[in-house]
């Protein structure tokens, strides 16, 4: 567990400078133009479900599992667990269901007000040129999936441990897997803004 608190908070101060560097190049692109004057791009930009799809699309899966799952958990539910995998914590299957699917709905509605907020400061600041506030918001609002994925497979542990007795493999290796994907992701991202950046000047 300690694992996984380690690794969100690496993700989370992660997604924190990628909205630092979003900021950063929007009030760089933005310096200097007529805020009056937006392009068509700027007046349609929109909060759009397709901006924070993957957080949704992983809490419905989450509750499917947790629904399948749950009449097959007993009272008790092993959530920690020592380095030779043997149960170190219980709680019961109400409360460890609770804790494993209220991160990701409070997960998915973050993305949500984050999106909406960038698309209203958008408009209010108008267009960039060198990167689609569009693509950025995106982006963003489907990275944080990357977290639910972990929490999600968490979950899935802890009920294969319980029902089946077998971990499906290490968290932590899970977890190094799910956000070296992110990482790549986010470079090839800001590779491209950049050389985007260099061609409109």
């Amino acid at each position: 567990m300690t694992v996984i608190l380690i690794v969100s908070l690496v993700f989370l101060i992660g997604l924190g400078l990628g909205i630092a560097v979003f900021w950063f190049f929007f009030k760089k692109t933005a310096k200097g133009k007529n805020p009056v004057k937006k392009t068509a791009a700027a007046e349609s930009l929109t909060f759009r479900w397709k901006y924070i799809m993957l957080p949704i699309i992983i809490l419905a899966l989450s509750i499917i599992v947790a629904l399948i799952f749950y009449p097959q958990l007993t009272d008790e539910v092993a959530y920690r667990f020592n380095p030779d995998g043997s149960a170190k914590s219980w709680l019961s299957r109400e409360m460890i269901t609770l804790l494993m699917l209220a991160p990701q709905l409070l997960i998915t509605l973050t993305a949500g007000a984050i999106t909406w907020a960038i698309t209203k400061l958008a408009l209010s600041s108008g267009q960039m040129e060198a990167i689609s506030p569009g693509k950025i918001i995106l982006l963003m609002g489907n990275m944080v999936a990357l977290l639910q994925i972990v929490l999600g497979f968490v979950m899935l542990d802890i009920f294969s441990y319980n029902i089946y007795e077998s971990h499906l493999m290490p968290i932590w290796l899970f977890a190094l897997i799910v956000m070296l994907a992110g990482g790549i992701v986010l470079v090839i991202f800001f590779i491209q803004a950049i050389k985007r950046s260099h061609k409109s000047r």
